[in-house]
């Protein structure tokens, strides 16, 4: 019995049902063209504080999905030194950081240049700067060896791992990449949105690398979803969706993967995915434009660099409540100053006490 699909005789040859799909390819083609016309209204910096924050929340939330929690700041920081962009607050990024950052604005910035074992290899290399995988040596920018027994796709917390399929053995990953390159780069009668959703299910059923496969996986969807939309500027995250619905994603992919090459199933999900992918973007926006209009409503209010740093961070969403402590903490300074900067800040109408209560006083913005 072939438990798998990639045993099917007829593997890669997969099928759907066009009439099944069109309803959900005809609404995210929409929704993509009605989210670009939007952005196009944007004036240039209201453009690029969009592009960073959807590029921060698709490498943050890439991450999280293998269990891996980089910090915000940091990432947003890379993303901006390499896109040559100013942001308030920059700070220092790591190396694993950097190395995630560079593999998706590569896919994205670069997305209409051809995929190669070579690129893939440098993607690897990147997620990977330490040649680890947390205390585990892997091996780096070169397919898995499975020494230690086959690749094995799992979910779920460390001793509560749920086994969703076995990956081809690894003799046959030279070949079974040649085939999916081939058709990633030349084969040209597909709508690229359906092709992203092809992509993401062959590229993630072979599993090429011992770790990393996941980030590489929605990098490559990402890349064809750019080509998709004639720009290679992100609006809205497909990591992000598949994280929030990771389990619909895991129980999906499993059963896509021990059924047969009529892969209508997948199509479907991956494309309402995306779906609801592009209508969250509408919330990105609207924080965006919020933000705009209290600066600019705010532009001659005097404030000190802590002040405006600050308020930046609540504007984008700031972790938790905001107290003096963690004031202090942030803007590196005595918790006395903390305290200065706050009431200068209720006394201009901008900051005010949280009515929830609690142990100790919050603040937010007001309305």
């Amino acid at each position: 019995m072939k438990a798998f699909i990639y045993q099917q005789d007829n593997w890669p040859n997969f099928t759907w049902r066009n009439e099944e799909i069109i309803k959900f390819l005809s609404e995210a083609r929409n929704l993509q063209g009605r989210l670009i016309g939007k952005m196009e209204s944007l004036g240039f910096d209201l453009r690029n504080e969009a592009l960073l924050d959807t590029l921060t929340l698709d490498v943050l939330k890439s991450s999280e999905i293998e269990g891996e929690i980089l910090s915000p700041d940091q990432v947003r920081s890379s993303i901006a030194k390499r896109l040559g962009l100013e942001i308030a607050g920059s700070v220092e990024s790591d190396r694993n950081v950097d190395g995630v950052v560079e593999m998706m604005l590569d896919a994205t910035q670069n997305c209409f240049k051809p995929l190669t074992e070579n690129r893939l290899f440098d993607w690897h290399a990147a997620l990977f700067p330490t040649g680890r995988s947390g205390m585990y040596k892997i091996t780096v920018a070169d397919w898995r060896k499975d020494t230690t027994g086959p690749m094995q796709v799992i979910s779920g917390a460390m001793g509560k791992e749920k086994v969703h399929f076995q990956a081809p053995d690894s003799a046959l990953i030279d070949k079974e990449i040649k085939v999916f390159l081939d058709w990633f780069n030349n084969y040209d009668k597909l709508d690229l949105v359906v092709k992203a959703a092809i992509a993401h299910l062959w590229f993630v059923t072979i599993h090429p690398f011992e770790d990393g496969n996941g980030r590489i996986t929605r990098a490559l969807t990402d890349m064809l979803l750019a080509q998709a939309d004639r720009s290679n500027q992100r609006f809205y995250s497909m990591s992000a969706q598949i994280r929030h619905e990771r389990k619909q994603y895991y129980e999906i992919l499993e059963k896509t993967q021990k059924g047969n090459l009529d892969i209508t199933d997948w199509i479907k999900w991956f494309l309402q995915c995306l779906i609801n992918a592009l209508k969250s973007t509408d919330s990105v926006l609207k924080r965006i434009l919020f933000k705009a209009h209290f600066w600019n409503k705010h532009s001659k209010t005097i404030m000190n660099e802590r002040q405006k740093k600050l308020l930046n961070k609540l504007l984008d969403g700031f972790d938790g409540k905001l107290t003096s402590s963690k004031w202090a903490k942030v803007a590196k300074c005595s918790k006395d100053t903390a305290i200065r900067d706050i009431n200068d800040l209720i006394n201009k109408d901008i900051l005010q006490k949280e009515s929830s209560g609690g142990r100790s006083t919050s603040y937010e913005l007001k309305k």
